[in-house]
C-alpha cells in the first residue's frame, strides 16, 4: 500500500502523487502502474514517491477523482513478461464502480458483499475471478445485483480491503475472457442468459 501525497488538477488530466514504501524501486518513466486497480501512466518517479497522471474518463469510471490526502491507495506494478502466473489477469481497465454493502468476519476470514450496476452482472460467474480496487478474488455467490467473495487475512493486512466498510466506493474490473466471451457471443446473437460454467462449457470455452 502507498498513500495519496496530493491530487493536482489540471487541463484534462489530474496529477497523482503517491508516496510508497518500496525500496529502490527503479521506476520508468512512462511505465504502467496501477493504483487501487485502476492502470495509470508513471511520469515521474523518486525515493519514496511517484506521481502518475489520470485521463478524464479515468477520473469519470473509477473512485480516484475522491481521493485525498493521506488516504491509502493499493500499488501494483505492471507484470513482466518473464513473472510468475498465479492469478488471473488483471488490466487495470476498470469496468465501475460498486458499493460494499456488508461487511462479516467469519473465522478470521472476511466475507464481503459487493453491489454493482446490473450491467456487470452477466460478466461475474461463481467461483470466477473479479478485481476489487486491483485485488485478484474469486466470486463466492451471485445474488440480484450483489456479489460476495471471501479475503484471507494477508490480503487484508496488504491492502486498503483491510479497511474497508459497508458503503465504501471500490473499482470493479471483471475477468478479461468472460468479456471477449460476451462480445463474441452477443454479436452472433447467441447470448440470451448471464455467462455461467454451465454455459460455458456448452459453448465450448472450457
Amino acid at each position: 500500500m502507498g498513500r495519496v501525497s496530493r491530487t493536482v488538477p489540471r487541463c484534462g488530466v489530474s496529477l497523482l502523487s503517491i508516496s510508497t514504501p518500496m525500496e529502490n524501486p527503479r521506476w520508468i518513466i512512462g511505465e504502467s502502474i496501477a493504483i487501487n486497480g485502476a492502470c495509470l501512466t508513471l511520469v515521474r518517479g523518486m525515493a519514496g514517491e511517484f506521481e502518475a497522471e489520470i485521463s478524464p474518463e479515468t477520473l469519470q469510471r473509477t473512485t480516484l477523482g475522491t481521493l485525498t490526502p493521506g488516504e491509502a491507495v493499493n500499488i501494483e506494478r505492471a507484470l513482466r513478461l518473464d513473472d510468475r502466473m498465479g492469478g488471473h489477469f488483471v488490466t487495470g481497465h476498470v469496468d465501475d464502480v460498486g458499493t460494499i454493502t456488508q461487511v462479516k468476519d467469519v473465522g478470521g476470514v472476511v466475507e464481503m458483499e459487493i453491489s454493482v450496476p446490473g450491467t456487470l452482472m452477466p460478466l461475474l460467474v461463481e467461483k470466477g475471478s473479479v478485481a476489487v480496487d486491483g485485488v485478484s478474488l474469486t466470486v463466492n455467490a451471485l445474488r440480484d445485483t450483489r456479489f460476495s467473495v471471501s479475503i484471507i487475512p494477508h490480503t487484508l493486512s496488504m491492502t486498503t480491503l483491510g479497511r474497508a466498510g459497508p458503503g465504501g466506493r471500490v473499482n470493479i474490473e471483471t475477468d478479461l475472457i468472460g468479456k471477449y466471451v460476451l462480445r463474441y457471443l452477443s454479436r452472433r446473437g447467441s447470448v440470451k442468459a448471464e455467462i455461467s460454467m454451465e454455459f460455458l462449457n456448452q459453448h465450448g470455452f472450457v
